[in-house]
């Protein structure tokens, strides 16, 4: 009797710092708090000395949009939660490019040099923000898994709104460009007539794996933590699917982009993605010199004309 109990007590003890540890793991890489609503002179940059460069350049575009007509827009998720985002209209009749953010960011921030860019390739814009972002509902980010549904409910939504022949380009940067390769690998409807993946990782897990190796700490260890913190906290399987398995059922045409100076998501992730991707029609931008999610930043023109080059000879517009 006297070993038995302590048995379960040892048992009891592990599982609680199991789900101590598994806990502590998801809050850090999965939850979201409420976010602060900015002041009309507050301009959010992503943190880290890359961006700083190009610090005038985002406040510039976040100005612009600011100012820009527009109709704020919203959606309701599979799941209940009001998903919100900003339509910009270049023409009435032009295709509209729906525009998905990055991890931890949000439409405004991660986006706002999108507008300009879907304007200068003749397209309508909507930037979204995903659930647990910006303005919209939710505390979990998924890295994909979830949002791709949220992607397809999107889609659903302009063509409701704009009509059955509406032309449709999903876009994304750095999640959501994980998101749209995720949503390319479902049953689409015809009016998405291409993708367009800036700067995507490979698989939430390897992503993940990558990022705890950076830290120095441990991925075998910590891996199994964060994969179960998303299971039980986040009710979510990290491992549903992934970019490069969707990749093997995208028929639709995409453009993958990355800067070859990309430390966070490595070029290489854009190289495989490309390779496994089914599609006829797919082509890899590489912008030189350019960090995580700066292939824009860095060279505005380069990238619009070698848009402007594909799109004309798949005949996309």
């Amino acid at each position: 009797m006297h070993w038995t109990f302590w048995c379960l007590v040892a048992v009891l003890g592990l599982a609680l710092i199991v789900l101590i540890t598994s806990f502590i793991c998801f809050l850090m890489v999965f939850y979201s708090a409420s976010r602060k609503v900015l002041e009309e002179d507050e301009y959010e940059i992503p943190e880290g000395d890359i961006y700083e460069v190009y610090r005038e350049d985002m406040v510039a575009w976040t100005k612009s949009i600011r100012s820009m007509p527009h109709e704020d827009v919203e959606i309701k998720s599979y799941d209940g939660l009001t998903l919100k985002g900003q339509y910009f209209e270049y023409d009435a009749d032009a295709p509209l490019e729906i525009l998905f953010h990055g991890y931890r960011g949000n439409a405004e921030r991660d986006l706002c040099g999108a507008v300009e860019r879907a304007f200068a390739v003749r397209r309508n814009a909507l930037i979204v923000n995903h659930r647990a972002a910006g303005p919209s509902d939710g505390h979990v980010i998924t890295f994909g898994i979830k949002e791709r549904r949220d992607c397809l409910a999107w889609i659903d939504y302009a063509i409701a709104k704009f009509g059955p022949e509406v032309k449709i380009v999903i876009t994304g940067i750095s999640m959501g460009a994980a998101t749209v390769m995720m949503a390319a690998g479902e049953d689409l409807p015809k009016n998405v007539i291409s993708v367009l993946a800036d700067c995507g990782y490979t698989s939430p897990k390897e992503i993940i794996c990558k990022v705890v190796k950076d830290m120095k700490l441990p991925v075998k260890v910590f891996y199994p933590f964060i994969k179960l913190g998303a299971r039980i906290f986040g009710r979510f399987d990290l491992e549903e699917t992934s970019p490069i398995e969707a990749m093997s059922r995208c028929s639709v045409p995409i453009v993958f982009v990355h800067g070859d100076a990309d430390a966070f998501v490595p070029y290489d992730m854009s190289v495989r993605l490309c390779e496994a991707c089914a599609s006829e029609k797919k082509t890899l931008i590489t912008i030189n010199g350019a960090g995580h999610g700066l292939a824009y930043p860095k060279d505005p023109k380069g990238y619009v004309d070698q848009l402007n080059k594909i799109y004309d000879e798949w005949n996309i517009r």
